[in-house]
């Protein structure tokens, strides 16, 4: 709930105004999720809240050796289990959240879309993994991205109330700025995005540079063409300002030649954008492969040669099956 809306239903319980403040506080500056631990709250209201609290639970916690990147696995009150990367890096520490249980958008190198959408996270959910893994790690989170598990223009309105709650000044006070919103296109919600005026950064999954090679890749391709997505991207930056990025997973021998460098590099030319090289990260369920190294740093040059804007996204957790929906797709397999 909003602040306003809390307000309105402590006046419904028959409770002044000022508790909602603190609970408002308990909930969003403290991160409690058990109403007990609420101390300045009467009693009563304590019983009139306990079957009303949106929980996230730890179920599982797997962290890496090679760089202690740590990977959650929540349980929400109906038994769905969803996952959450914490990334720790010497500019801050980031956290990867999921947006819904499952994904329906099905792109071929992803295991979160194996299974299909389940449901949506409220917004209560997405918040509820940043309040635990601060709490579990001891640590504040500086930077999220909402790119686990699903789509989150799938989950438009949730993903809105989560992103009003979590910048609020009287809450976590997390910088819209500090927060990426990935998509692999859903156009409608794109330019819907731009028009809510937030300084968020979005990023597309793009993946490819032709229209038959996408859909290959991504079955959005097959209802939104490149031209209608990067006329989106095109939209969202002259609404708000905000450089955009552009996710490009490499995946060996599909989309790491030369020639597909060039062509990105034409194509993301005209729109003064990032480029983000995602080297795949292999998955059981599916033939991808990773690009090797030099693929990799090629494909990198050609694009800098061209006036693209590029990194190479670091790659961690390697050891731990954070590739995005592996982990849980194991756990609900039962091989974790």
């Amino acid at each position: 709930m909003s602040r306003q809306e809390l307000t309105e239903y402590m006046k419904e319980l028959g409770w002044p105004a000022f508790r909602a403040s603190q609970l408002y506080g308990w909930m969003h500056r403290n991160r409690v999720q058990d109403v007990d631990q609420m101390k300045n709250l009467p009693a009563k209201l304590r019983d009139q809240l306990r079957d009303e609290m949106v929980t996230v639970r730890e179920w599982k916690r797997l962290t890496s050796k090679e760089d202690g990147t740590m990977k959650f696995l929540f349980r929400l009150q109906d038994g769905q289990i969803i996952e959450t990367v914490f990334m720790p890096y010497h500019h801050g520490n980031s956290l990867c959240i999921s947006s819904q249980a499952g994904c329906r958008m099905g792109c071929r190198f992803c295991a979160s879309t194996i299974g299909g959408l389940v449901r949506n996270l409220s917004a209560s959910e997405m918040l509820g993994q940043i309040y635990q893994a601060v709490n579990l790690t001891g640590k504040r989170v500086d930077n999220v991205v909402v790119m686990g598990t699903g789509e989150p223009l799938d989950n438009y309105d949730n993903l809105i109330r989560f992103l009003e709650l979590i910048s609020d000044p009287e809450g976590y006070q997390l910088s819209l700025r500090s927060i990426t919103v990935s998509s692999c296109g859903l156009v409608p919600k794109i330019r819907a995005l731009a028009e809510e005026g937030m300084p968020i950064t979005f990023a597309l999954s793009l993946h490819a540079t032709t229209d038959e090679e996408r859909r290959n890749l991504m079955p959005v391709a097959n209802r939104y063409s490149l031209e209608e997505t990067l006329d989106a991207v095109r939209y969202y930056f002259q609404q708000t300002h905000r450089r955009v990025t552009f996710e490009y997973s490499l995946v060996k021998g599909v989309n790491d030649s030369e020639a597909h460098a060039m062509r990105l590099a034409e194509l993301l030319e005209p729109l003064h954008g990032h480029v983000n090289l995602i080297p795949v990260n292999p998955i059981d369920e599916r033939d991808f492969r990773r690009s090797d190294a030099d693929s990799v740093l090629k494909f990198k040059i050609i694009l800098e040669r061209n006036r693209i804007n590029v990194t190479i996204r670091r790659s961690m957790g390697r050891d731990i099956d954070a590739a995005c929906g592996q982990l849980r797709l194991h756990a609900m397999q039962g091989k974790q």
